[in-house]
């Protein structure tokens, strides 16, 4: 009995250190860049890519992604 509340303890106090740690200040300068649509999080990214890509092909642009190029699709 006593090695499981041994280990319990060992993990519990694993688990505390490791939630901490994830905690971190973010300068107001650093916040643009985290906020980047590239830094989120997307289910259909692919699929988002492929109709940009078909978009600027169509358009014969690229509009403000950052990505030199022309729109021939050749880049």
């Amino acid at each position: 009995m006593e090695r499981k509340t041994k280990r319990l303890g060992i993990g519990s106090a694993a688990a505390c250190l490791l939630l901490a740690s994830g905690c971190a200040t973010v300068a107001p300068t650093q916040r643009a860049v985290l906020a980047d649509p590239t830094m989120q999080f997307d289910g259909e990214a692919k699929h988002d890519a492929a109709l940009r890509h078909a978009i600027d092909n169509r358009e014969g642009s690229m509009g403000g992604t950052g990505v030199s190029g022309g729109g021939c699709g050749c880049n």
